[in-house]
């Protein structure tokens, strides 16, 4: 698979863009604030519905605009399609798939699979728990509709039990209703944690080789899940704890506290590791997320690297781009010299300034 145009309006600093791309490597480079990881941003969001920054519709729509529109056209096993996307200042988004609207965001995901890497993802190892989360959840989110639908409904059923969580103090009979949320919350939640932990025992099967190979046979990575409650034990737990909830307004137990463990030479990376183990360890699970994509969708993802390439040095930055054979990738960087140093096959160039985007042809516009 991989996207043949992306078309944008009023979408941050761009009033009207239409641009091309080759299933091959894509550089848009230019001086940092001009407008180059927005266009990254617009693919992400048509691919997932939501911004890789967690920016809300209203603070991505061009100032001044009530509306922003993305086009994205795409082949997919030679067959073409077009994802159309509204943001709305005062009003949820629609989106259609090839000029039929979709109900359901649920219906986009898997039409187009795209992973985002960029610096912030280099400090997933060492930052707090829940960009861990959120590294498993944009990715699942997007293998599984299913996962997607049962991690939504899990976060409204737990948005409504801390509600009354909070209540109670006011309305002691409220207490009587916890059951019927808490059958729900094991239901919802139960499954997520299953296909998380599937998940990474997915990943942990492929990353152990990529990561022998980063580091030359010097190291041995596991990956382990460190779900907060078992599937099993998770109703007995929340009626346990029901006291302490109430105490704290809100619910203790879940996978909304889940983590995971990076285990390098026995040792736990997030604690022990040096800044070097951390950044390999956090490059071996993107690679090793690219690997997991292929398999399972039978195909390549689009890749979208956001000025990635200046924060590896040289032997991470080769096995990077030892890694992009066969796959679309948009990289963003601010001058493209170090690409044609590295002998890289580049398909199209383009320069960003201001929101402008010019196609460059041997070095001139």
């Amino acid at each position: 698979m991989y996207v043949e145009s992306l078309a944008l309006k009023n979408f941050r600093n761009y009033k009207s863009l239409d641009i091309n791309f080759s299933d091959g490597i894509n550089i848009l480079y230019g001086e940092n604030a001009q407008g180059k990881t927005n266009i990254l941003e617009a693919l992400f969001i048509a691919a997932t519905t939501k911004s890789h920054k967690n920016s809300k519709d209203k603070d991505i729509i061009e100032f001044g605009s009530e509306e922003a529109h993305i086009r994205v056209n795409l082949k997919k096993r030679d067959v073409g399609h077009r994802i159309d996307m509204h943001l709305r200042k005062n009003g949820s988004k629609g989106a259609a798939i090839d000029g039929i609207s979709i109900k359901r965001s649920t219906e986009l995901f898997g039409m187009i699979n795209m992973i985002f890497f960029s610096p912030e993802d280099l400090s997933v190892v060492k930052n707090g728990p829940g960009e861990r989360r959120r590294f498993m959840d944009m990715e699942i989110c997007q293998l599984s509709r299913l996962y997607y639908s049962n991690l939504l409904n899990y976060n409204k059923v737990l948005d409504q039990r801390n509600s009354v969580l909070r209540q109670i103090y006011f309305n002691p009979s409220l207490k009587e209703t916890l059951d019927i949320w808490d059958d729900q919350l094991v239901q919802y939640g139960s499954s997520v944690i299953r296909e998380r932990r599937n998940f990474l025992n997915m990943l942990n099967d492929i990353i152990k080789d990529i990561h022998s190979n980063l580091t030359s046979g010097n190291e041995k990575i596991e990956i382990v899940y460190e779900p907060n409650i078992s599937e099993d034990a998770f109703l007995d737990c929340l009626k346990q704890k029901r006291e302490a909830d109430i105490k704290n307004s809100s619910t203790l137990t879940g996978p909304q506290r889940d983590d995971f463990g990076i285990i390098i030479n026995g040792k736990d990376v997030r604690v022990f590791g040096s800044q070097g183990q951390q950044r390999t360890a956090a490059l071996s699970l993107k690679l090793a997320e690219i690997e997991l994509v292929k398999k399972i969708i039978n195909d390549s993802p689009v890749l979208l690297l956001d000025d990635v390439m200046s924060e590896l040095d040289s032997k991470r930055r080769d096995s990077l781009l030892n890694s992009l054979n066969g796959i679309q990738t948009i990289i963003t960087c601010t001058g493209y010299d170090d690409f044609i140093k590295e002998r890289i096959s580049i398909d199209k160039i383009y320069n960003v300034e201001n929101g402008v985007v010019r196609e460059v042809r041997n070095g001139t516009e």
